[in-house]
């Protein structure tokens, strides 16, 4: 199951679910709706675990960086993802009225227990800390690693941050195709499976075009402010490009994207430095897949997905997702606790989100290893020879 790729086994798990939930009877829907309600009493017992397991040690290492160089880059990178949230949250209100049907999900998504078949038992497993709590210390530990000049604490955050990295990697991502087989199943026994599949379609083909208007963005500055030639620039990141949909890791793919970055002109250290950094803070095309689904997710639910609601969000996924791109769906997972506590998502909204946004995860990722391309050749026009030496 290793070798089979994280969004075919989601693409069979979608598929598999709405397969048996139109043919089991409700006794056995009720079996996964018992594994579902486990795993989502897990998920959110995690949250709070991994808010700070990537935000705390991501504002440390980031803190101790190479002053000016560090601060350009990561100036640049929040700025980039900060717009690809705002231009999704604009094609979006734009867009989703015409085509989603507000509401079709909101008796459901309030009240699932009248509509999906409730699991045979339960086990609490409370956080040991409310999200907002986990945030905020977060900060707090990581601003402070970033003053204090030693590294006792910092080995210890990073060690903390493997371990997260691992409980994804190893246990909640391996079960998420089970968790949204169980999903579908569930809702396809319940009649709404047609509405959510014309959600998904929709939803996609928007989130794709999107992603190619922000690298059209990234590159038409890079390419204007380098004054080199625009599709040249983009040609030589395509390898990168293509790495990330299969890894669906932005650190996975930083050797190729740094071979391909010097290809560009950009000059090695110049290279080394922002790549890598790029590729824990920048995550352009994962916030507007993120910003898409969800205001995808709040329209079925009946809710109106305001500017006053979801710009805050945007500016807090830029800083929440530090260090997420470790791993492969480390994003949605460390945004599910700014869903919850900004934006009220219950289980049944997260795990639909979790759904449309690990079905096309490695898009996601490829536009943010590109778009790293970009913004190293600004940085690299903006970094004089001597702040360098």
């Amino acid at each position: 199951m290793k070798k089979f790729g994280l969004l075919p086994r989601i693409i069979l798990a979608i598929a598999s679910g709405i397969l048996i939930g139109s043919i089991v009877p409700s006794e056995v829907i009720e079996v996964f709706a018992t594994f579902n309600g486990l795993f989502g009493n897990f998920l959110g017992f995690a949250i709070p675990l991994i808010i700070i397991g990537f935000i705390a040690p991501g504002i440390g290492q980031m803190g101790r960086g190479a002053g000016r160089l560090l601060g350009l880059t990561a100036g640049i990178a929040y700025f980039s993802t900060v717009i690809a949230g705002t231009l999704a949250y604009g094609a979006g209100s734009l867009l989703y009225p015409k085509f989603l049907q507000t509401g079709a999900f909101k008796g459901e998504l309030e009240n699932p227990e009248e509509v999906l078949l409730s699991p045979m038992f339960q086990v609490d497993m409370p956080p040991i800390m409310g999200v907002m709590t986990a945030l905020l210390l977060s900060f707090t530990l990581g601003l402070g690693m970033a003053a204090l000049k030693s590294d006792a604490l910092q080995n210890v955050m990073i060690d903390f941050r493997t371990i997260i990295e691992k409980l994804i990697s190893t246990i909640i991502i391996p079960l998420l195709p089970f968790h949204i087989f169980g999903i579908f199943a569930n809702m396809t026994h319940g009649g709404q499976v047609a509405t959510i599949m014309s959600t998904f379609i929709k939803v996609f083909i928007v989130i794709i075009v999107l992603h190619f208007i922000m690298l059209l963005i990234q590159y038409t500055i890079a390419g204007t402010i380098a004054k080199k030639n625009i599709l040249t620039l983009f040609k030589n990141m395509i390898p990168a490009y293509f790495t990330a949909l299969g890894t669906q890791s932005s650190a996975s793919t930083i050797p190729v994207t740094l071979r391909q970055a010097k290809k560009n002109g950009i000059r090695e250290r110049i290279a080394d430095f922002v790549i890598p950094l790029c590729a824990t803070i920048h995550l352009s095309g994962s916030t507007i897949t993120l910003v898409s689904c969800t205001m995808a997710v709040m329209l079925l639910n009946g809710q109106v997905p305001t500017f006053e609601a979801i710009f805050p969000f945007i500016l807090m996924l830029g800083i929440t997702m530090i260090a997420a791109p470790g791993v492969p769906g480390g994003a949605v997972m460390a945004a599910l606790g700014l869903l919850q506590s900004m934006l009220g998502f219950d289980a049944t909204m997260a795990s639909l989100m979790i759904a449309l946004y690990l079905a096309q995860d490695s898009l996601g990722t490829a536009t943010n290893v590109t778009g790293d391309g970009a913004i190293s050749i600004i940085v690299d026009r903006l970094t004089p020879s001597k702040s360098i030496q």
